[in-house]
């Protein structure tokens, strides 16, 4: 259960009272794997409270990455920043206390009660991450470089190897095998191996 409560010395440091007409984006932290929940709850806030002219956007940064587990392949989001939600307001006293007291949201990131807007490069460096169209998810793989593993698929299938060398770009490792008494370097897709 979330209770909701501010204090005078829960309000930000703001000059007085005085707004910043500026538009920047701040991090809050919430309750880890309640993200999605505090964006909702945010939304709603901002809906219910007419704030859409303070409060503009809400995001959970998420990628696409492909996991491999058990010779199956799948496709998950994985939060970029775990326990921390993107707000993009005017910092004011009132669009402050919307968001610090959203059911979830534990505080904005900054020095003691004063938020700090994050930088341009770190707020663009974001927003490409989160809105580039996903040619290509990331591999997620339960190996590294010199383990040992097993071929499972194909013409090496039922060999143990160590990996010599990981291409995530194209989802490939290279795998040195024994073949006719000697060592020889096999290119592999990430499915068609596992960690020993």
């Amino acid at each position: 259960m979330f209770t909701e409560h501010t204090s005078e010395n829960d309000q930000p440091d703001t000059n007085a009272g005085a707004t910043t007409e500026e538009r920047a984006w701040f991090a809050i932290h919430t309750y880890s794997g309640y993200e999605n929940k505090v964006r909702s709850h945010l939304e709603a806030r901002i809906a219910s409270m007419d704030m859409r002219g303070k409060i503009f956007r809400v995001i959970v940064p998420m990628e696409e990455e492909v996991e491999i587990k058990q010779g199956q392949r799948r496709t998950v989001q994985r939060k970029v920043f775990p326990g921390y939600v993107l707000v993009e307001m005017i910092m004011s006293d009132e669009a402050w206390y919307v968001v610090r007291n959203t059911p979830g949201v534990t505080s904005f990131v900054g020095s003691g009660n004063k938020p700090v807007p994050l930088q341009e490069h770190e707020v663009k460096t974001i927003l490409k991450q989160v809105t580039k169209e996903t040619e290509k998810p990331k591999a997620k793989i339960s190996f590294s470089k010199g383990q040992s593993v097993r071929v499972v698929d194909g013409p090496f299938a039922d060999f143990i190897g160590t990996v010599s060398d990981l291409n995530m770009d194209r989802n490939k490792v290279t795998v040195l095998v024994s073949f006719f008494g000697r060592e020889t370097p096999v290119i592999l897709d990430f499915l068609q191996v596992e960690k020993i």
